[in-house]
């Protein structure tokens, strides 16, 4: 198997191989190429997002700067806004589906190391040789989530569809869909519901209305 294919398969895998490096390097450039560019230089920056990631959505703005570690393992639907400092280690695969929204800060993080240090040093491969080895697990955002300022999500977690993620929450275990979740560690704290609706709000609400 490619160390890649190990990934995919939730392997140990070797972050110093030479095809992985290559791809951590592209994307570590494209990060600096981005973050350079002045948000209004639209068409320079979505060439660099459709080079960078695996899959890019319409309708989306990234504030930046943005990091990136693989890029390509990253896909992003349609009409999501991400806010500053958005850093992604998408050793696995990372999906943002449709309608999202980030603040600022956020961080998502995929992969996982041994809690021993001799271990964490090196493991033995079949081929004899010892190499620092790593394994990692997907992270899967649903559809209109609002994850809020100074939010990390860890290795495997799924958040459901319609979530809100309350600001500097650490999640380390999936979210249930239609979730209000906050914490360290995150957890869930009520259901959404038409409650927390601002037609219940009238003085915030004011002359406007509920689509």
């Amino acid at each position: 198997m490619t160390e890649e294919e190990k990934i995919n398969a939730g392997m140990l895998f070797f972050p110093g191989d030479p095809e992985l490096k290559a791809k951590k390097l592209k994307a570590h450039n494209l990060n600096i190429d981005y973050n350079r560019l002045h948000e209004d230089d639209t068409a320079a920056r979505e060439k660099i997002l459709t080079e960078l990631l695996g899959g890019l959505g319409k309708n989306h703005f990234l504030q930046g700067p943005v990091t990136f570690h693989y890029g390509c393992h990253t896909f992003i639907g349609d009409d999501v806004f991400i806010n500053f400092n958005f850093t992604v280690q998408d050793d696995a695969r990372v999906t943002i589906d449709d309608g999202c929204n980030f603040g600022p800060n956020v961080t998502i993080v995929t992969p996982l190391h041994p809690m021993l240090a001799s271990e964490r040093k090196a493991l033995g491969c079949p081929d004899g040789t010892a190499k620092r080895l790593c394994w990692a697990k997907p992270v899967h955002i649903g559809k209109r989530c609002w994850i809020c300022a100074n939010v990390v999500i860890l290795p495997g977690v799924t958040v459901g569809d319609d979530c809100v993620i309350g600001a500097g929450s650490v999640v380390t275990r999936d979210i249930p869909a239609g979730s209000f979740a906050a914490g360290n560690p995150c957890r869930v704290i009520r259901k959404l519901s038409e409650a927390d609706s601002l037609a219940n709000n009238a003085a915030l609400l004011g002359e406007h209305t509920i689509l």
